[in-house]
């Protein structure tokens, strides 16, 4: 028995909880204890600790206790190897590295295909963006040119997700703290781009992607680490896009310069590529300015203000963010630009240009529905999808609240272990995983540098709320401080 506690305390790493729907009064508690990296089974071991009414707050707190012993016998470091050296993400078997950071709660989205469910407010918003891109780009027999792709799994290469799109080595947005990875070659989408190259190669001119993307954020009504994106694509030869000169009856005017593609961009300046002709550039922008502004007002209305903001994307250039005026204020929407040849000739294409823009279907679905809160989409309630249950996407509809269920308000305050190492993406991640979808929102309220120590505090606000029932203090309290034990043993932080 001795040998069993002695164990538990060395390798004891963290404790989630998650409340059964069906039984209100009952916890799960769920301790896992990893054995260290020399022992010779290199197993883990995994308990189930059932507890029922009265008992589970005793046992949660002899739980939080053991994990505060962990977290003060050992030194944290985020780049540890993990004990459990295999993670199985869309059937697949993969060894975990230093770079692995997705979790349970992230991987158990995969497969929900939100924007295929028929009666979803995804669906709709997507059917009725396709509606405008068929309907504008249309073959001599009146066949939409676009090909939907909408199945492909998330699991993608860094080499899909970066390096194919021009992403440069030390560029901010391949950060650990900002990217579910696998492991350092394989990681969830951060977004649809990562399959253009592919499609490309493929032999598609006209394509469009949609699908779930996956990216440490913030969290709040507007963030969620899972969303939807629509990637469109379309290329053009000289033929297709620039009309012949007749009127000097000189030739056919060119797209591309003979100027080698170096892939670069002019942030800067936003200024043309110098493979492109000065026509070409101008006629793919009009071509893609009128499509999207097009679509913005066919779905938020004829008077829609809108304006285009120059913007910098590895992949394009030119590059801009369409915003537009609502209730009051310019919200951008989607972000566009002229391909980059190289990537296009990396992919087997040549003589064409084209451009390509991405936009996320739940910005566009809350605009568009007035639904007040991102976590909203991921609802399985039949008061939230019978308001969908409509044939005709273009039906006018306004999200109607199932009930408004009161807010839950706590702050935890912690020390650091040392600014080096605490990133706060960290502390979000962890909290959506221990807390689930009743977290709505995490702030820092307050940062705190002690004047002799040097040792430096935050204090987190989380709100807490239920989609679906009104969560008590109590429930909320026994959340809290498994978030606060787990921060403790994963973290290495000292709770004040």
């Amino acid at each position: 028995m001795q040998r069993n506690m002695t164990f538990l305390c060395n390798f004891f790493r963290r404790v989630t909880f998650t409340r059964s729907l069906k039984q209100p009064e009952t916890f799960v508690i769920r301790s896992i204890c990893v054995l260290s990296s020399h022992a010779k089974e290199g197993r883990e071991i995994l308990f189930n600790l059932r507890t029922c009414r009265g008992e589970s707050l005793q046992r949660l707190q002899c739980c939080n206790a053991l994990a505060a012993c962990v977290s003060n016998s050992r030194s944290y470091s985020a780049s540890r190897e993990p004990a459990n050296k295999t993670i199985t993400v869309c059937g697949k078997d993969f060894v975990r590295d230093r770079m692995t950071n997705v979790n349970a709660k992230i991987l158990s989205h995969i497969g929900r295909a939100l924007h295929r469910q028929k009666d979803h407010p995804l669906y709709h918003t997507k059917t009725r963006l396709l509606q405008c891109l068929h309907q504008r780009y249309q073959n001599r027999r009146g066949n939409p040119v676009f090909t939907v792709v909408e199945d492909l799994p998330p699991l993608v290469t860094v080499q899909q997700n970066f390096d194919q799109l021009l992403v440069p080595p030390d560029h901010v947005c391949r950060n650990k703290r900002d990217n579910y990875y696998v492991n350092r070659r394989h990681l969830l989408r951060a977004h649809t781009s990562a399959h253009q190259g592919d499609l490309l190669a493929s032999g598609l001119d006209n394509f469009v992607i949609v699908g779930d993307v996956y990216r440490r954020d913030e969290i709040d009504a507007f963030h969620y680490p899972v969303f939807h994106q629509m990637e469109g694509v379309k290329l053009y030869t000289a033929e297709e896009l620039l009309p012949e000169d007749a009127g000097t009856g000189g030739p056919r005017p060119q797209v591309l310069t003979g100027l080698p593609s170096t892939g670069a961009c002019a942030p800067d300046t936003n200024a043309p590529q110098a493979a492109h002709t000065p026509q070409a550039v101008a006629a793919l922008t009009t071509d893609l300015q009128q499509c999207l502004q097009a679509m913005a007002t066919t779905l938020f209305g004829e008077k829609t203000q809108c304006r285009w903001v120059p913007a910098y994307f590895p992949f394009t250039q030119p590059s801009w963010e369409l915003e537009v005026l609502l209730d009051g204020r310019w919200v951008e929407i989607l972000g566009c630009g002229i391909v980059q040849q190289r990537i296009l000739e990396t992919a087997g294409v040549k003589a064409k240009v084209g451009w390509a823009f991405g936009l996320g279907l739940e910005r566009w679905a809350m605009k568009l529905y007035d639904i007040p809160d991102i976590r909203i989409f991921w609802s399985r309630d039949s008061g939230f999808l019978s308001q969908f249950k409509f044939e005709d996407s273009n039906t006018l509809y306004k999200y109607k609240r199932v009930s408004a269920y009161p807010q839950c308000t706590n702050d935890i305050s912690f020390w650091l272990p040392s600014a080096a190492t605490f990133d706060s993406n960290d502390f979000y991640d962890l909290v959506r995983q221990v807390g689930g979808d009743i977290v709505e929102q995490v702030s820092l309220v307050d940062e705190f540098k002690h004047p002799k120590t040097g040792r430096t505090s935050h204090c987190y606000r989380i709100v807490y709320r239920h989609m679906e029932k009104t969560l008590t203090q109590e429930e909320v309290n026994v959340v809290h401080r498994a978030i606060a034990a787990t921060a403790t043993a994963e973290l290495a932080v000292t709770v004040r």
